[in-house]
């Protein structure tokens, strides 16, 4: 019960943002505004700053960058599987592919901050940061082979992608920001979360194009049941410390990220698909995520 309230506000916010977008009538171009922002601004701030500031040290990064990439890997491979096992449109299964290991970092740094303070808040980051370049590669390339375009022009104007390699570089260098960058960035990413939940929920959408529902339910059972399995197992069997394995279950339990969607559709892709199992993912996380953390715990 405790890990359910501690999720709950996460997901009243979600649920603002969808009451704002389809109940308020705030516009579409509102939103669209709000989440590039979030998405080119405060989000990269937050990335940068959480990494900056996060103490690394070469045995547990090495650590939970094994665990991350075991967790990714199994979504990546999984995901995959699909095409011989189900036969789907080519387009199809690389449009709805990502949904089976993307990740929504808005709800999960805020979950994580929730649950295990800046500590927790502190080992999603690290989290984060190494998986975001992993799962955006694999999102693109599997596209990129669709759409004819660039897998190294996609990753270098992601700015996820940016902030976390530049994020990695400075802490392992050893910098330190000066005291007004710092409360900037600190100012910016504590707007990122709310503004990216929020968005969220106003992004929701239940037009799925062309059905394919084995191929979609597919893709949920990977996100929601498959991986948060392995990353209880991962966390076993690299003697990760509780904190550390909470943190990778939660991780590996998010739905998957809006931006699944904007790259998607920048790519050619079937967005609308891409759009509902965003949204349903989203809606049965609610769910799922609270069974998981309370697994882990």
């Amino acid at each position: 019960m405790t890990v359910a309230l501690l999720v709950l506000p996460d997901f009243f916010l979600v649920a603002l943002g969808w009451v704002l977008r389809h109940r308020l009538s705030f516009s579409r171009e509102f939103f669209a505004g709000c989440e590039r922002m979030t998405y080119f601004v405060l989000f990269p701030a937050l990335l940068f700053q959480s990494i900056l500031k996060t103490p690394i040290t070469a045995g547990s990064a090495l650590t939970l960058l094994q665990a991350v990439l075991i967790v990714l890997v199994v979504g990546i491979v999984l995901a995959r599987l699909a095409g011989p096992l189900l036969k789907p449109p080519s387009l199809a299964l690389a449009s709805v592919s990502q949904c089976a290991y993307r990740f929504n970092t808005y709800i999960g740094l805020s979950l994580a901050a929730s649950l295990g303070g800046p500590q927790g808040q502190t080992v999603m980051a690290l989290l984060v940061g190494f998986a975001v370049p992993v799962a955006n590669v694999a999102a693109v390339y599997s596209l990129a082979r669709h759409s004819g375009g660039s897998l190294w022009r996609e990753l270098l104007r992601n700015p996820l992608v940016v902030s976390t390699v530049i994020g990695l570089i400075a802490n392992f260098a050893g910098l330190t920001l000066p005291q007004v960058v710092d409360v900037i960035l600190g100012r910016l990413g504590a707007a990122a979360i709310v503004l990216g939940i929020v968005c969220v929920g106003a992004s929701l959408s239940w037009q799925s194009g062309k059905t394919q529902p084995v191929l979609l339910g597919w893709m949920l059972a990977v996100k929601l049941i498959v991986l948060p399995i392995t990353a209880i197992l991962v966390g076993k069997g690299l003697g990760l410390s509780p904190l550390e394995s909470q943190m990778l279950v939660l991780f590996s339990a998010l739905p998957t990220a809006s931006a699944a969607y904007v790259l998607a559709m920048r790519m050619g892709g079937d967005g609308r698909m891409v759009a509902w199992l965003i949204s349903a993912g989203t809606l049965l996380s609610a769910f799922t995520l609270p069974m998981w953390l309370a697994i882990a715990q």
